[in-house]
């Protein structure tokens, strides 16, 4: 039978941290890292802070659109009923409103009573 030879690796291969094997260790050392953690903490929470604005910004526009609709709409109804009150308010409207009541427009000025002293 052939003997296969046992190829060693070299400890310091065997204990290898994830990140060394694309050279980040080189890059950005531990203790390099562990002195800068206040540093990354803060540009996460700069990151959160500006997700949750992106958010609030969205919303506020949404918010805007939708007010802005509203109000179109009741302009839009005031001018109707503004202009449905100008016309009831006619002269000609009135007479016939009230037509089933009775009332008939006068078609002379009334007469002014005066008592004699």
């Amino acid at each position: 039978m052939e003997e296969k030879e046992d190829i060693k690796i070299p400890e310091q291969e065997e204990r290898r941290r994830p990140g060394q094997k694309w050279g980040l260790t080189k890059l950005f050392p531990y203790q390099w890292v562990l002195g800068n953690i206040y540093f990354f903490l803060f540009l996460s929470l700069l990151t959160v802070v500006y997700i949750y604005n992106g958010h609030y910004a969205e919303k506020t526009v949404k918010n805007i659109n939708r007010t802005a609709r509203q109000l179109k709409e009741l302009q839009y109804e005031y001018k109707t009923v503004k202009g449905e009150l100008m016309m009831r308010g006619k002269q000609s409207e009135l007479a016939k409103a009230v037509e089933h009541l009775g009332l008939k427009e006068l078609k002379e000025p009334p007469l002014k009573i005066e008592e004699s002293k």
